[in-house]
């Protein structure tokens, strides 16, 4: 399957504002972000002293091969992530009728299915279940009547609802074989809402902004019924620069990771090393495809650094079953939550004079934090950044007035 393989010329490498870790310029005071306030967030990520670990849900990846597969040689323009930009939206060429049915349809399939999308049990196994115990006890309650009655409501109720929701399983099961038809002919990953890697610029609809001027926070919230989730959230520290004109919000980008606070981590480890031209790109099976198109990761395989084939995860996809997949995955899960991620130093202390003031502490167990919710996490302080040698530069004070 080939891709493009043309070789370089100067307007293909990377601009003078390409983030480089090493590198970040000084910036002015990170002013107060009235807007966040009300939030819980939780945590801040540090910059820097990346540990080269990413997250299991890109790692090891339930839906990528299928895809590359079926999209072939047209896999770099419609796939979310390559060696230019990190998506963050789809412009569909589709009508309002066909985007309202396709999300009525995905609601049922997905959220009334006996299984869930990936595996597991899905809503309609509590939907079904509820059904049943209903009847069940209606129907007990019959006995203890003087003239009982079967009315259908007992019986037919859960007999209506177990249809339902087989009926919701063959949908997403259809999905599942079928899902990537739907969107070939009409996804579309922007370029204009997208993390640049080559020239370390986040573009958005309010405009343009450098990578290194957001902050990486873990955000909780909380349930109707009590319940606590923990995302990744990347978020403009100059709000008085990109806020939306109408709601006033602050710019920010969501990145869906799947598991522990760690995974959360080592996305944002993983989100780091994509956006360094010092650096190649993450070794990631939706990356692969294009390690030759980077020319830091393409020097970097040539020396030989990478110590795989070039094909390494397109080969290890195609010729492992899911049973082998799975306890490849659950490993890496493992080694992502056995990682210590506490206790490293912020570079952007470095280059914003009030960082570590605005947010200085961590978790002091990073990997147990928001493991148990009902305690109450030790937050520590983290160790200091060093300065760099040499630095000259002085920063403005940005804030409004």
């Amino acid at each position: 399957m080939s891709l493009k393989s043309e070789p370089f010329t100067p307007a293909e490498c990377y601009a003078d504002t390409a983030y480089r870790a090493n590198a970040i310029p000084e910036q002015s005071y990170a002013p107060q972000n009235d807007m966040l306030r009300g939030r819980i967030l939780e945590a801040r990520l540090p910059w820097g002293s990346c540990l080269n670990v990413n997250p299991t849900t890109y790692q090891y990846s339930e839906s990528w091969f299928r895809e590359y597969q079926h999209i072939g040689d047209d896999y770099h323009d419609y796939t979310m992530i390559n060696e230019n930009r990190w998506s963050k939206r789809v412009n569909e060429d589709i009508g309002i009728i066909y985007s309202f049915l396709r999300f009525i349809f995905v609601i049922y399939s997905h959220g009334f299915s006996f299984v869930r999308a990936g595996g597991g049990a899905g809503g309609g196994v509590l939907f079904t279940g509820i059904a049943i115990f209903t009847g069940l006890v209606g129907t007990i309650g019959q006995f203890f009547v003087e003239e009982p009655q079967f009315p259908f409501a007992l019986l037919g109720v859960p007999l209506f609802v177990t249809i339902f929701c087989g009926i919701a399983t063959l949908f997403l099961m259809l999905w599942e074989k079928h899902e990537l038809k739907f969107y070939k002919g009409n996804r579309n990953w922007s370029d204009d809402y997208a993390f640049c890697r080559r020239t370390g610029m986040v573009k958005s609809f309010r405009g343009d902004f450098p990578f290194y001027e957001f902050d990486p926070y873990i955000e909780m919230t909380v349930g109707t019924q009590g319940s606590q989730f923990h995302s990744f959230k990347v978020i403009h520290r100059y709000p008085h620069r990109s806020q939306d004109p109408h709601s006033k919000n602050t710019l920010e980008f969501s990145f869906t990771v799947d598991g522990s606070i760690a995974q959360l981590y080592a996305m944002w480890d993983m989100l780091q090393r994509y956006m360094d031209v010092s650096q190649p790109l993450p070794d990631v099976p939706q990356l692969e495809p294009f390690r030759h198109l980077d020319p830091t990761t393409k020097a970097y395989d040539e020396a030989g650094k990478r110590g795989r084939p070039a094909t390494y995860w397109r080969d290890l996809y195609a010729n492992s079953s899911d049973e082998e997949l799975k306890a490849l995955r659950e490993a890496h899960r493992a080694e992502v939550n056995g990682t210590i991620w506490g206790g490293r130093p912020d570079l952007m202390e470095l280059s914003v004079p009030n960082y570590r003031e605005t947010r200085k502490g961590e978790p002091e167990d990073v990997n147990d934090f928001g493991r148990f919710p009902w305690k109450t996490g030790k937050f520590v302080d983290r160790p200091e950044a060093t300065p760099s040698v040499g630095s000259t530069d002085h920063p403005q004070d940005d804030t409004p007035r």
